[in-house]
C-alpha cells in the first residue's frame, strides 16, 4: 500500500522522533506499526527504552513468551503516587506489545485476548495485593478459622471472566470474602466488611484513577448484589442469600461468566459451589427462557431503531449476538451438561458440537466469524486506546485499521466484516425463536373452564365433545386441582403460569377430543410439579411438549405415572423429533457414554442417578414410538432388550473400575479381559422384554486360583468375583432419587438362592449336565449370554448346545413342562383376563417352544439356535414339526397376546378389544392338547 503524503501525515510528523538512530528494517517495522496505532507511538515517547523490542520481531516475541509479572515490589510496598505509576507504565507497554504482536501477525487472535486477559489478571492481583498491604497495616489482618489471613475473592465477569478480554475494555468485578469476623494485629481492629470494603476502595482506585500516566482499567461494580446501591463488599454468606432469594434471570446470565481472578485452595471451592446452583439447574432449564426471549427482543429492537450497522459488538451480527448464542444454551443446558459450565466461550463453543446442541459447520463458521469480529475490534481499539466497536467514518481511522489489519481496501474490509456479521445474524434468529402462540379466541374456552365461578353443571354445556356427565366428571377434577394448588405453596410464578398454562391445555384437550380420564392423568403430573415453576415454564414455553404430555397421557397411564414420578423426562417431549427418532443398539451405547461423560468418575450417587434418568429417558422414548406406531411389537421388545444389554454392560464397567481401584485385578484377568460374563435369562434371553421386566440374570467367571488380587488392599480372586456380583447387584437395585435402575432375579443360578452369586463356567456346566432339573432346562433355552469375553460367549454356546441336546425320554419331558406348567397356573391363578397364565396364554406357548426343543433339538440342531419364540416357531416348521398354517396361526397369537400384555402395561385411556383374540388364544389351546394330551402326537 502506498501511501499518499495526506494519510501518512497522522503518523510520521507525530512521530518521526521515534526512529532516530534506526537500521532500515528496523524504521519500517517501526513504521509499520506507528500507521496502525497511535497508542503505540504515544506509549514508546513516554517509555523509550522500549523502542529496540518494537523495532525487532524476535525481540517482542521474547518478551511476550515470559508472560507477565508483578509490577509492584512486594517486599518494599511502593507509595500510592508510586504504585500508580508503575501500574499504568507497565499496563501501557505491556498492552503496546500485544497490540504489535497482532500487527506483525506474530500470534493469533485467540492467543492476543488471552494475554490481553492475562495481564489484565496481573495487574489486578498485583493492586489487589497492595492494597492489602496497605490496610493490613492499619487495621491488621483478618482471619479464617484455620488461623490463615482471609482473603477478598475477586470475581472477574464478562469477557475478563472469559480470560477473552478485549484490548481497551472496561473489566467488571465483583468482591465477596469468605466470613465475618474482626481484623487482628492492627492499630485499630476493625469488622472484616469494614475492612475488606477499604482494601476494594483503594483497588479500584488503582485501577481506575486517571492520573499523568492514564488509568489501568474502567472498573464496572454494577454487576455486584443490589448493583450500585448495594454494598462495594459482601460475606459468602449474604452473597449466598442473596443469589438464592434475589437473584434474577439476567444475572445467571452474567454469572456464567464470573470466574475467580485470584484463586486460591480454601476458598476459592466454597465460593464456586455456592453460586453453582444458581447459574446451573440440574434439569433442563427454561426458568430463563422467557427473559432470555425477552432480551433477544430488545437487542433486535435495538438494532431496528438504532440502525448500527458499524458497531461491530452491537449491531445485528455483532460479537454480543454470539455471546448471547453461547450464554443461552449454557444456560438452558449447563446444568445437565458440565462441560458447558465455563465462562470463556471459545471453550464452550466446541463443546456445543459435542454435546449435538450445535452443527460442526455452524460452530466452525460461528467461530470463524466470531474472532474475525474479535480481531477486528482489537485493531480498533488500539488505534488510539479507546473502548469502541464502531468503525471509523473518517479517512485516517480507516487507514489505520486497514494497517493494523494487513488490508488495503476499505471497500473490500467492510464487505468481508458485513458477511461475516450477516452469518451470524442469520444463527441468533435461530437462538429461541418466537413462540407458536395460540389464538386468543382458541384460548376462550380453556380461560372461561379456569377462572369461571359458574356452577359446573352449567360450564359442563361448553365441553361439546363430551356426555355432560363426563364433562362434569372433567370439570371436577379441574375444580379439585385448582383448590389443591390454592391450598399448596404455589408461589404467584406458578399461579401466573398456571392462568397461562391450562387454558392451553384445554384446547389441545379440546383439539384431541380427549376424554375425563386424559385430564386426571395430565393432572396427576401436574400435581408433582406445581411447585417447581421451572417444569410449568418449560410445558408453557414448549406447545409442541404439551401436546405431546397430551398425547402420551391418553395413549398411557403407564408414561403418566412415569411422568408425574420422574418430571426430568418433560425434557423428553421438548423436541417431538428427537423423542420418536429409532436407534440401534449402538445408539444406545453411544448416548449412554455420553450421558455419563458428563458425570465424575468418582461420583458414584450421580452415576447412580444418571443411568437411572438414562433408562427412564430412553424406556419413554421407546414408550412413544410404540404408542405412535414408529415401532411395531417386536421391534419395541428389541429396543428395550437392547437398552437393557447396554446398562447391564456399563454397570459390568462400573462395579468393575470400583472394584479393581478397590483390591487391584483377580488372577489371570486384564481390564480388557476380565473373565467374567453375565448371561440373561427369560425375557432378556429371549429378546423380548416389556416395559418394567426385571431381569433374570445368571453370572459366570473363569477363575481357579484363589491367589491373592493385585492391589495394596488384596482378597481372595474368588472372593473378588462375589463382591463383584454384589456391586452389581448394589448399582442397579438400590433405590435413589430416580427409583431402582432394574430389579434383578438371581434364582435361576445353579441350586437358586442357595448358590453362588458367581460361579465358575465349568461349575456351571456339570450343574446343568448333571444336577439340574426340567425347568432347568427349559430356561436354558432361552438363555443368551449378553455380555463377556469372546472365550466366555464360546464356552457358553458350546454348553447350551450340549445341554439342549442331550437325549430325552420323550414322556417324561412332556410329564415334567405340564407339571411345571400348573405349578405356575396355581401360584399365579388363572384370571381370564391374564394373557400370561391363563389357558391359552403365553406362558402355554413358551412351554411348548421349549418342549420342542428340549425333545428335537437333537435331531433338528436348528431348533437351539435362537432364543426367542417366533424364530423357534420358524425352525419347528422347516424341522417339519408344525405345519405353516400350524406356526402361522401360533407366532399370530405370540405376537397379539404380547401386544396385549404391552397395552395392559401403557394403559390407554380407551382400549380396543382385539376381535381375534379369542380365535388365537384357542388355536394356543387346540396345539398344546396336540402335543400334550393326546399320546398319538
Amino acid at each position: 500500500m502506498t501511501d499518499s503524503p495526506a494519510s501518512s501525515a497522522y503518523w510520521q510528523a507525530q512521530y518521526a522522533s521515534l526512529s532516530t538512530g534506526l537500521t532500515v528494517s528496523e524504521q519500517q517495522q517501526l513504521s509499520c506499526l506507528l500507521k496502525a496505532s497511535t497508542f503505540i507511538g504515544r506509549t514508546l515517547q513516554q517509555q523509550s527504552a522500549l523502542i529496540p523490542v518494537f523495532c525487532q520481531s524476535h525481540l517482542l516475541q521474547q518478551q511476550l513468551a515470559q508472560g507477565f509479572a508483578n509490577p509492584l515490589p512486594v517486599a518494599s510496598p511502593p507509595d500510592e503516587t508510586n504504585a500508580f505509576a508503575l501500574l499504568r507504565r507497565y499496563r501501557n507497554a505491556g498492552l503496546a506489545q500485544i497490540l504489535a504482536a497482532d500487527i506483525l501477525g506474530l500470534q493469533s487472535i485467540s492467543q492476543s485476548l488471552a494475554a490481553v486477559s492475562a495481564l489484565a489478571e496481573v495487574l489486578i492481583n498485583s493492586a489487589y495485593h497492595w492494597a492489602y498491604q496497605q490496610q493490613a497495616a492499619i487495621n491488621g489482618t483478618p482471619l479464617d478459622e484455620q488461623g490463615e489471613p482471609m482473603p477478598l475473592l475477586i470475581l472477574g465477569m464478562g469477557k475478563l471472566g472469559g480470560g477473552e478480554l478485549n484490548f481497551s475494555s472496561d473489566i467488571d468485578l465483583i468482591f465477596t470474602y469468605p466470613a465475618n469476623g474482626e481484623t487482628v494485629g492492627g492499630r485499630k481492629t476493625v469488622e472484616h466488611q469494614q475492612f475488606f470494603t477499604k482494601v476494594g476502595q483503594k483497588l479500584i482506585a488503582a485501577l481506575h484513577q486517571v492520573t499523568a500516566d492514564g488509568f489501568c482499567y474502567r472498573v464496572d461494580m454494577r454487576l455486584r448484589p443490589f448493583g450500585e446501591s448495594g454494598p462495594l463488599v459482601l460475606s459468602f454468606a449474604a452473597f449466598e442469600d442473596y443469589y438464592q432469594e434475589q437473584g434474577r434471570e439476567w444475572e445467571r446470565y452474567a454469572m456464567l461468566k464470573a470466574r475467580v481472578l485470584n484463586p486460591e485452595p480454601r476458598h476459592t471451592a466454597e465460593l464456586q459451589a455456592l453460586l453453582k446452583p444458581f447459574i446451573y439447574r440440574r434439569y433442563i432449564d427454561f426458568s430463563a427462557i422467557e427473559s432470555l426471549r425477552r432480551m433477544k427482543q430488545l437487542i433486535e429492537q435495538e438494532n431496528r431503531r438504532r440502525n448500527r450497522r458499524d458497531n461491530i459488538k452491537l449491531g445485528a451480527g455483532g460479537i454480543r449476538e454470539v455471546e448471547f448464542i453461547v450464554q443461552t444454551l449454557q444456560l438452558i443446558r449447563g446444568g445437565r451438561i458440565p462441560q458447558l459450565q465455563q465462562p470463556a466461550i471459545l471453550k464452550a463453543l466446541p463443546e456445543l458440537v459435542t454435546q449435538e446442541l450445535l452443527s460442526a459447520a455452524q460452530v466452525q463458521q460461528l467461530q470463524q466469524d466470531y474472532l474475525w469480529l474479535r480481531q477486528v475490534e482489537q485493531a480498533l481499539q488500539g488505534i488510539d486506546d479507546k473502548q469502541t466497536q464502531t468503525l471509523p467514518a473518517d479517512d485516517v481511522g480507516q487507514q489505520q485499521l486497514l494497517a493494523s489489519l494487513g488490508r488495503e481496501n476499505w471497500p473490500a474490509l467492510l464487505a468481508e466484516i458485513e458477511h461475516a456479521m450477516q452469518r451470524i445474524h442469520q444463527q441468533f434468529k435461530l437462538v429461541i425463536e418466537p413462540e407458536d402462540h395460540i389464538e386468543p379466541q382458541e384460548l376462550s374456552l380453556g380461560k372461561l373452564l379456569w377462572d369461571s365461578e359458574l356452577p359446573v353443571t352449567e360450564l359442563a354445556e361448553h365441553i361439546d365433545w363430551l356426555k355432560a356427565e363426563e364433562a362434569q366428571e372433567l370439570l371436577n377434577q379441574l375444580l379439585q386441582f385448582k383448590q389443591d394448588c390454592q391450598r399448596r405453596s404455589v408461589g404467584p410464578r406458578g399461579r401466573e403460569y398456571l392462568g397461562k398454562l391450562v387454558p392451553q391445555l384445554l384446547h389441545y384437550l379440546q383439539q384431541q377430543q380427549a376424554s375425563a380420564t386424559v385430564l386426571q392423568r395430565i393432572l396427576g403430573v401436574f400435581k408433582q410439579i406445581v411447585t417447581r415453576t421451572a417444569y410449568l415454564e418449560l410445558l408453557f414455553e414448549n406447545p409442541p411438549a404439551l401436546q405431546q404430555l397430551v398425547l402420551l397421557c391418553s395413549q398411557s397411564g403407564w408414561l403418566a405415572e412415569q411422568l408425574a414420578r420422574y418430571p426430568m423426562l418433560l425434557d423428553e417431549l421438548i423436541d417431538p423429533a428427537q423423542l420418536y427418532q429409532v436407534a440401534t443398539i449402538e445408539d444406545y451405547r453411544d448416548r449412554l457414554r455420553l450421558y455419563l461423560l458428563r458425570v465424575p468418575e468418582d461420583d458414584l450417587e450421580l452415576l447412580m442417578e444418571t443411568l437411572r434418568q438414562f433408562k427412564q429417558a430412553q424406556q419413554l422414548r421407546i414408550a412413544a414410538a410404540d404408542i405412535s406406531g414408529v415401532l411395531p411389537l417386536m421391534k419395541v421388545s428389541d429396543h428395550l432388550t437392547w437398552l437393557a444389554e447396554v446398562i447391564v454392560e456399563q454397570l459390568v464397567n462400573l462395579a468393575w473400575q470400583q472394584m479393581t481401584a478397590r483390591y487391584g485385578l483377580p488372577a489371570g484377568a486384564t481390564d480388557q479381559d476380565k473373565g467374567f460374563a453375565v448371561i440373561g435369562y427369560g425375557k432378556l434371553g429371549g429378546i423380548e422384554l416389556g416395559y418394567g421386566s426385571d431381569l433374570d440374570l445368571v453370572f459366570v467367571h473363569q477363575c481357579q486360583s484363589q491367589a491373592p488380587t493385585t492391589g495394596e488392599r488384596s482378597i481372595d480372586s474368588l472372593q473378588f468375583y462375589l463382591k463383584l456380583v454384589q456391586r452389581i447387584l448394589h448399582l442397579s437395585t438400590t433405590k435413589t432419587n430416580s427409583g431402582v435402575l432394574y430389579e434383578i432375579d438371581t434364582r435361576l443360578r445353579p441350586s437358586g438362592n442357595s448358590g453362588l452369586l458367581a460361579i465358575h463356567i465349568e461349575t456351571y456346566q456339570q450343574y446343568l449336565a448333571q444336577d439340574a432339573w426340567t425347568w432347568e432346562h427349559q430356561a436354558l433355552v432361552r438363555a443368551r449370554m449378553i455380555v463377556g469375553s469372546a472365550t466366555l460367549f464360546a464356552q457358553f454356546a458350546a454348553i447350551r448346545q450340549q445341554i439342549l441336546t442331550l437325549p430325552r425320554d420323550a414322556q417324561q419331558l412332556k410329564t415334567d413342562v405340564k407339571q411345571m406348567r400348573e405349578k405356575l397356573r396355581q401360584h399365579h391363578g388363572v384370571a381370564s383376563d391374564d394373557v400370561k397364565h391363563s389357558a391359552g396364554g403365553i406362558v402355554d406357548l413358551e412351554f411348548l417352544s421349549q418342549y420342542l426343543v428340549l425333545a428335537y433339538a437333537a435331531a433338528y440342531p436348528e431348533l437351539y439356535r435362537f432364543t426367542d419364540n417366533i424364530r423357534i416357531l420358524e425352525a419347528a416348521t422347516r424341522s417339519g414339526l408344525l405345519t405353516d398354517a400350524q406356526a402361522t396361526s401360533l407366532a399370530e397369537a405370540y405376537q397379539v397376546l404380547r401386544g396385549v400384555g404391552h397395552r395392559q402395561t401403557l394403559a390407554p385411556a380407551t382400549v380396543a378389544t382385539d376381535a381375534r383374540l379369542a380365535y388365537l388364544r384357542e388355536q394356543i389351546l387346540v396345539a398344546w392338547q396336540a402335543w400334550f394330551e393326546h399320546s398319538a402326537a
